[in-house]
């Protein structure tokens, strides 16, 4: 009888290990895969242009003094746009086209944005739209932009403003599209405007541009 009640407590014994070992395994195992879940969720992120939100201004500048005028273009199309694991990677290879008749540079008269129009653009080849490509590689930015028939890179800095926020600034030198001739037309149909104190009239080539950019995280 004594043989018999050792038996049976040892089975007990060793049945009790044994459930205890397989709730700890269980325990592992369902906490591996809650890790394994969070991890592929991660992995999975995607980052997307939210196009509607992008926004494009840029600032000129008159008289020797350098005195900025500021503008924005109401629409920006966005022709492509593309998904990545980061926001950087989801913006490379973004195309775009602006119109020229969205300008707007709030001046009050509702005499300067034609003027821009006319004897600026104007007197460009193919000056309806402005377009271009955002280039991204190793975290370096910069545009590709189509204006008066020619094509030319802007090296850009990138502000990251919050993780889905991003700002990219840069110098636009009007040169490199053969648009000296439409600065020297605005600098006639402008000049008593573009007068400083020294007496002299003067635009700018350089233009100061930005791109403000939102994506959405999935």
């Amino acid at each position: 009888m004594k043989k018999i009640k050792l038996v049976c407590v040892s089975l007990l014994a060793v049945a009790a290990f044994s459930c205890k070992n397989a709730n700890k395994e269980n325990s592992h195992n369902s906490e591996d895969h809650k890790n394994a879940d969070h991890s592929h969720t991660e992995a999975e992120a995607q980052y997307s242009l939210v196009a509607d939100s992008t926004k494009a201004s840029f600032t000129a500048y008159k008289t020797t003094d350098k005195i900025g005028v500021g503008g924005t273009f109401k629409t920006v199309n966005i022709k492509k746009f593309n998904t990545g694991s980061t926001p950087l990677e989801a913006l490379n290879g973004t195309e775009f086209s602006i119109p020229v008749s969205s300008l707007f540079t709030n001046d009050g008269t509702g005499t300067r944005d034609p003027k821009i129009i006319e004897f600026f653009f104007g007197v460009m080849k193919n000056t309806e739209l402005i377009s271009g490509v955002l280039k991204v590689e190793d975290d370096k930015a910069s545009l590709d932009v189509t204006l008066n028939g020619e094509t030319a890179n802007i090296p850009l800095e990138t502000e990251k403003l919050s993780d889905t926020k991003f700002t990219f600034t840069g110098v636009m030198n009007l040169e490199n599209w053969n648009a000296l001739d439409a600065v020297a037309s605005i600098n006639k149909a402008c000049e008593a405007l573009h007068t400083g104190a020294d007496g002299v009239s003067k635009t700018w080539s350089d233009v100061q541009i930005k791109g403000e950019v939102l994506l959405a995280k999935k």
